[in-house]
């Protein structure tokens, strides 16, 4: 397998244009509802599948509907998704995001199954035979904390395979635990806000460049309209966002692992990966949720 994504899968409903929860016991008329895969590991898969890779997705849903629904709709996607087990009398993770109207994207969730995925769930062969493998949320997915998971991760690397590794959550608390992992990172990818905390630093670029000192080759920091930071032993490099209508959020920083990894396995120089990020990223930001924008995105990876 090209790429393995590993941690969060998420089922998004997703509502929009919502200016105001009603009252009582009102109801406001929408333009759009849907339901999408997402989630670190989800979300990350199908924009691989939609940029042309083939990815397995590994993971945790519960034996519910909406875990019937996730594995079927990332199958139609194109994922392979015989990694992710059942857990019997499990919840599957979800979320409710009511967009606003400017893409802001407020949420209620349930963590679900996610937080139960333990070493015993993954196989290690899967692992250490991908080209790439992208650790989705390991900041929610407790049960990998664990050191024969880093152990694996580190015979991976041995065999010439690339980790990636993505967030979930903004929580200030759950962001020490996510530095046990970055000597077994060759590249990270949080957003400004996880950047920070996880680094204790006031600003990003001393964010960044403090992360990178602790294991990776690359750290690429997301700053939503400001495009990216991209921090190597080569330096500093701001990799502008595209100018487009923004519709939703949802799903863009899944959609820029997906580019990058995506410009990582044709070979690509990371900035110029990083690039191939933006552009996914900006592709997505024009809908509805995570794979939003995603039909003839195979062409970004001979135009960009």
């Amino acid at each position: 397998m090209t790429v393995v994504t590993l941690g969060v899968h998420i089922v998004d409903v997703l509502a929009r244009p919502v200016e105001a929860i009603p009252d009582g016991q009102d109801t406001h008329l929408l333009e759009q509802i849907r339901l999408t895969a997402a989630g670190a590991a989800a979300g990350t898969a199908v924009g691989l599948a939609g940029i042309g890779v083939q990815v397995a997705s590994v993971g945790a849903v519960g034996d519910d509907e909406l875990g019937d629904f996730l594995i079927m709709i990332m199958k139609r996607h194109g994922v392979d998704v015989t990694g992710i087990v059942r857990k019997a009398g499990g919840q599957t993770a979800a979320s409710i995001l009511p967009i606003r109207p400017d893409g802001g994207r407020p949420s209620f969730h349930v963590p679900g199954v996610n937080l139960t995925l333990s070493p015993a769930d993954l196989d290690r062969e899967r692992v250490i035979g991908a080209r790439v493998v992208h650790l989705g949320g390991m900041d929610v997915t407790w049960g990998l904390h664990d050191p024969g998971f880093l152990a694996l991760l580190a015979e991976a690397r041995e065999a010439g395979t690339i980790v990636t590794m993505d967030l979930l959550s903004n929580m200030p608390d759950l962001m020490p635990g996510t530095r046990s992992f970055l000597p077994y990172v060759d590249y990270l990818l949080p957003n400004e806000e996880q950047a920070l905390m996880m680094s204790g630093e006031a600003g990003v670029e001393r964010a960044a460049l403090a992360l990178l000192g602790e294991g990776p080759r690359g750290v690429l920091v997301t700053l939503g309209a400001e495009g990216s930071l991209v921090a190597t032993a080569s330096g500093l490099t701001r990799v502008p966002a595209l100018d487009v209508p923004v519709v939703d959020t949802t799903g863009c920083g899944d959609a820029y692992c997906a580019g990058f990894i995506a410009g990582l396995v044709d070979g690509r120089e990371v900035v110029d990966a990083a690039r191939l990020g933006t552009a996914l990223a900006a592709r997505v930001a024009g809908g509805l949720g995570s794979d939003a924008g995603l039909a003839g995105a195979r062409e970004l990876r001979a135009s960009e």
